[in-house]
Order: structure tokens, then sequence, then C-alpha cells
């Protein structure tokens, strides 16, 4: 039986992969952190009337927290973005990604029948 040495990978794996994701989002810290950020996205997350800046209220958190490692990265490249999050640590990161999803976002759209060829 070959099987065995296998039984031993998905331990690992699960541990790289869950690592970036693991600790729980404190809200209340990422509304602390997050005041910085409404200068840009609203204080409701929806970016108000601007359509330049992205809505993050509703978005998913594990989508968020990807957005903000990869600007701080360098893999996104935005100066303002780069800036902001250099500091940020990544706790900050889970905090605030976890609070703008918390948030009502029913203004988010999608591309649906906006894209020709559907």
């Amino acid at each position: 039986m070959k099987r065995f040495p296998a039984l031993f990978l998905i331990p690992s794996i699960a541990l790289s992969f869950g690592t970036a994701f693991a600790a729980e989002p404190d809200l209340e810290a990422g509304k602390a952190k997050a005041v910085v950020c409404q200068a840009c996205h609203g204080a409701d997350g929806n970016a108000g009337t601007d359509p330049q800046y992205p809505r993050l209220a509703g978005q998913y958190r594990d989508y968020l927290a990807h957005a903000l490692h990869a600007y701080k990265k360098g893999e996104r490249n935005n100066p303002i973005m780069a800036g902001f999050v250099a500091t940020l640590s990544d706790q900050d990161i889970q905090n605030l990604a976890g609070y703008f999803a918390s948030l009502p976002g029913s203004k988010i759209a999608d591309l649906h029948g906006h894209v020709q060829g559907e």
C-alpha cells in the first residue's frame, strides 16, 4: 500500500494554504483601521459617486484580503494603496477585509447584461 505517505501531504497542503486566512477578523479593529479608507472608499465602503474608487462593502473577505496582500507585495500597482498597506500586518489586513465584507453591499453589481456576446 503506497497510500500512507499521501496522508501526510494533506495536512501540510492545508496548512500552507490556510495560514494567510487562518486568523478570524476583529471587526471593531478593522473599523478603526478603515477610517483612512473612507476618503476614497466612502464611510460605508460604497465609494460614494466616484466610479474610480472600488466599492468594498459586501465584497468577499478572502478577495479583499488577497487584494490588500497583492498591493503590499507590489503585485497590484497603485501608489496610493501601496502607501496605505505598507504598514499593515497580516492581522490588520484580515480585520479590514472582515470589516468591509460585513457591511451591506447592495450597490455591488456584476457585468451580467453589460458585456457584449452574452
